[in-house]
């Protein structure tokens, strides 16, 4: 049996803290990898947006588009 591959756009790792190192730990680092890694060539019939979106979000197909989170932006609490 194959077992159908997952991919997550999130990424995570924590960097080595060795117990010599007079700094505290950094903890766990994330970052973020594009859809466009995942899919070795664009299949026929991707879903698409309206052109309107499409300006809007930087790409004509839903699959392709990467929600980016500003790190530095100030957070509404």
């Amino acid at each position: 049996m194959t077992r159908a591959k997952t991919f997550t756009l999130i990424k995570s790792y924590k960097p080595f803290h060795s117990k010599f190192d007079p700094c505290p730990p950094i903890g766990r680092k994330y970052f973020s990898t594009p859809p466009q890694l995942y899919i070795n060539f664009q299949p026929p019939n991707l879903e698409q947006f309206t052109p309107e979106e499409a300006l809007k979000y930087g790409t004509l197909w839903k699959f392709f588009y990467d929600f980016y989170d500003n790190p530095y932006r100030e957070r509404e609490t």
